[in-house]
């Protein structure tokens, strides 16, 4: 393969993960919206949602692999060849979050004995993920490790509405004892918005590995061995 088409190829591979990247980020707010309106139609196309998006991730990883195998990349663009294969597969992961909220609001049903003040700060927290998200993918097509190292800082904002929110909800089952099963259900919703942004900072770790070379684990600050850092 001549060099500009194996460019050509690695550029669709990139293109590919910002346009699933960019469907799985608005997919997060529609479900949360859906969850906070009982919009069972919503919730129910969120969930068949899911079979394109895992579809999509093969195809993608499938591409990057035969890359590999017929082009033996070195250097940066084995690097970015890695980094496609990791956030794939970090975007279905989110994805299935989102299904599984989807699957919370059928199993909810249209009503509920929730106090409205519980569900008020859900968008907010799938918006703060989701704009996380929305950096990470700009990082990631603009080569940009600088910004990378950035987002997972935001990720304490959505540790602390997490943290808020399920004390609310503790404090509203003490209260109303006979609606613990829904309320399990929304701590349920909650923490798979929480995992979504834990999600962007591993996205974000590949980022910063396809342009600097070095894997770095954002949350603890601990890099890894050497041999990981070339």
């Amino acid at each position: 393969m001549p060099r500009t088409t194996f460019e050509r190829e690695l550029r669709r591979l990139q293109d590919d993960i910002l346009s699933l990247g960019s469907e799985v980020e608005e997919n997060l707010t529609k479900a949360v919206d859906a969850l906070i309106q009982r919009n069972e139609l919503i919730a129910r196309r969120l969930i068949d949602a899911d079979k394109a998006v895992n579809e999509q991730r093969i195809r993608i990883g499938l591409d990057a692999l035969t890359l590999i195998a017929t082009q033996q990349p070195t250097g940066r663009d084995m690097r970015v060849i890695a980094a496609v294969l990791e956030i794939v597969g970090e975007l279905e992961r989110i994805h299935d979050y989102i299904k599984g909220i989807g699957r919370i609001t059928l199993m909810m049903g249209p009503e509920t004995q929730l106090d409205r003040g519980l569900l008020r700060r859900l968008p907010e927290m799938a918006q703060h993920a989701s704009s996380m998200m929305r950096r990470a993918l700009t990082a990631f097509a603009d080569h940009d490790s600088k910004l990378a190292r950035e987002i997972p800082n935001e990720d304490d904002v959505v540790d602390a509405m997490y943290k808020e929110i399920y004390q609310d909800i503790i404090r509203f089952v003490i209260a109303h004892p006979t609606a613990i099963e829904e309320a399990n259900l929304l701590e349920w919703a909650l923490h798979n918005i929480e995992r979504s942004a834990d999600r962007v900072t591993n996205i974000c770790e590949w980022v910063v590995y396809m342009v600097d070379g070095k894997y770095l684990e954002m949350d603890t600050e601990v890099e890894a061995p050497p041999e990981l850092q070339k």
